[in-house]
């Protein structure tokens, strides 16, 4: 996954502090919790220890990963952000032309993807459907249950 990922400035900022949070409070808190367990005995029969040990693992892996996503981090500019054209951090109105609903979205990287807040990943269905259109254009965007088509209505910053 060497993909680069383009995010916000808030959203790097998260990633710096769920990292230091993770170096800082968890991996400590992990090697008590390893302590512990190997002062109860025998190491063989002692769940709570291969519990601990796992528990270890786990979060040095989340670690690695969170490190290896900033190495491939680009910050975006959002007074840069380019409005003739649907692309990453812009907010789109669009109409569905089967319902006839409008709806809006903002077109974020996978890591900042929360669809109840209206912001959708560049590599969903729909995110990878309506990039690069502009307003007044129809987007065909293949879905799992069939062909959504959506008219471009607004695209701001």
């Amino acid at each position: 996954m060497n993909d680069l990922q383009y995010i916000t400035k808030e959203t790097l900022e998260q990633m710096k502090a769920d990292l230091q949070r993770m170096k800082t409070v968890d991996r400590p808190a992990a090697s008590r919790a390893i302590a512990d367990a190997r002062e109860k005995g025998d190491l063989k029969e002692n769940a709570e220890y291969d519990a601990a040990k796992e528990a270890q693992g786990i979060l040095e892996a989340k670690i690695a990963a969170l490190e290896g996503s900033l190495a491939n981090i680009r910050v975006i500019d959002e007074s840069s952000i380019d409005t003739s054209k649907v692309s990453i951090l812009t907010k789109v109105k669009m109409t569905n032309l089967t319902t006839k609903k409008q709806v809006a979205y903002q077109i974020v990287s996978e890591k900042e993807a929360d669809l109840k807040a209206g912001k959708i990943s560049i590599t969903s269905p729909i995110g990878k459907g309506i990039l690069g259109k502009t307003v007044g254009d129809t987007a065909e965007v293949q879905a799992p249950a069939g062909v959504l088509r959506f008219q471009i209505d607004e695209i701001t910053a």
